[in-house]
């Protein structure tokens, strides 16, 4: 590992270390980006299940989850349910006033907050956060100004590496791990 690399994953590390609130956008992060429509106008996502127990498993520690979309959708209203997520906001294309809400609901400092997103709309909450990530397919634009990046695309367990990644750096994965090594 080079000496650059190597500072920019312990930055990420320390990044990951303060938080206490994980942001998620949905299409193309918890989704693929994919968007299916039936004859009569009804909405069809894709969510993949190791995202989805890895945000159960990252709650489990005290982290907390949200999300901010632009889009409504029943179905992300049904996911976050079953989930259990409590802070979801959408068809806000102006995310900043969800995120300044949701930090004073939740009692967090933008600096113990995380952003997952993935396309231009995510640009002012990436910008204003303590560790801004981007999916591995995102646009350009949005990975040049993202802390780190993950290897998996949306929708197919890039939330999942980013619940992960934190878990790591607060110490607290191998205690997850172990309940299912007993």
């Amino acid at each position: 590992m080079t000496q650059s690399l190597l500072k920019s994953m312990l930055e990420i590390t320390e990044k990951a270390k303060r938080l206490k609130l994980l942001i998620l956008d949905v299409d193309g992060v918890l989704t693929d980006g994919k968007l299916f429509f039936d004859y009569q106008g009804n909405e069809y996502k894709s969510f993949h299940a190791r995202d989805g127990h890895g945000i159960k498993l990252l709650r489990q520690t005290g982290v907390e989850v949200a999300v901010i979309s632009g889009r409504n959708s029943p179905s992300v209203a049904l996911r976050m349910q079953n989930l259990g997520i409590e802070h979801v906001y959408q068809g806000h294309e102006n995310k900043l006033a969800a995120f300044n809400e949701l930090l004073e609901k939740v009692g967090v400092t933008a600096d113990e907050a995380a952003h997952v997103g993935d396309d231009l709309l995510d640009l002012p909450l990436m910008s204003r956060v303590g560790l801004a990530v981007a999916v591995a397919d995102a646009n350009f634009a949005v990975m040049q100004r993202a802390h780190w990046c993950t290897v998996l695309p949306g929708g197919q367990g890039a939330v999942r590496e980013v619940c992960d990644l934190i878990m790591q750096a607060q110490g607290t994965f191998d205690s997850v791990l172990q309940t299912y090594l007993k």
